[in-house]
């Protein structure tokens, strides 16, 4: 009878295929793209911002917090990932952060709930700036999952109609979109457990957050046009 299972003689003996193939391991090919290093630049902005926006920040007649240079930027690289990669890609990366930033914050709880070592002496520090305020954490998710939605529907839906020109006016009416949505539904969470309680002063919070990180995606159009232009070149990207 012969054997139907094919080999291969050398010195030592017989070796079978499925041998070769345990000595020589396959594995999934990925594919070469700044798609993954974009997206993780993406969520790692989003999830420093609400750790840093725990602290109260004060600049001359101005208050906000430690966050307010940093999570503009994360709707910078939002308009990247949609303006090179299309709405599902963004989408995708927007709901990434969203389950990051949720385990995150159940990992500070339970870091925070162990009990402390006896000679350790961070626990108050430690749980004060992890130890988030459930309701500011529902804010910023909320806020976020929404307005970077929208930035990046918006975004797409004017390409749609106007191809690759007018990319200004694609950043530009994502960003207000985006921003605005953003920036009430996080104010409108979390006014009541930073103390504010009058019609006024829900209103300035609102008007002043919405401007001023308008403002800061206006200043940074200039390094998103770059960056956009860089990642479709490295893409391959044929206009």
């Amino acid at each position: 009878m012969q054997n139907t299972e094919n080999t291969s003689t050398s010195g030592q003996g017989v070796t079978s295929k499925k041998e070769l193939a345990s000595a020589n391991p396959s594995f999934i090919h990925i594919q070469p793209s700044l798609y993954p290093v974009l997206l993780a630049l993406f969520v790692t902005v989003f999830l420093i911002s609400n750790i840093n926006a725990t602290k109260g920040v004060e600049i001359g007649p101005l208050i906000t917090d430690g966050a307010f240079f940093l999570f503009p930027i994360a709707y910078v690289l939002g308009d990247v990932l949609a303006e090179c990669y299309g709405y599902k890609s963004t989408r995708r990366a927007i709901i990434t952060g969203f389950i990051i930033t949720i385990i995150a914050v159940f990992s500070f709880y339970i870091a925070i709930w162990l009990p402390a070592a006896s000679f350790w002496e961070g626990q108050e520090a430690f749980s004060s700036t992890l130890g988030l305020v459930p309701q500011i954490v529902l804010a910023s998710l909320a806020g976020y999952i929404v307005g970077q939605l929208l930035n990046a529907k918006v975004l797409v839906s004017i390409k749609i109609r106007t191809g690759e020109k007018s990319l200004w006016a694609r950043l530009l009416g994502s960003t207000i979109v985006g921003e605005f949505a953003d920036t009430l539904i996080f104010c409108a969470i979390a006014a009541p457990v930073i103390g504010i309680a009058t019609g006024a002063d829900f209103l300035n919070y609102v008007i002043v957050g919405f401007l001023w990180k308008t403002l800061l995606e206006v200043i940074l159009m200039p390094i998103t046009y770059f960056v956009i232009a860089w990642v479709k070149k490295r893409e391959g990207y044929s206009y």
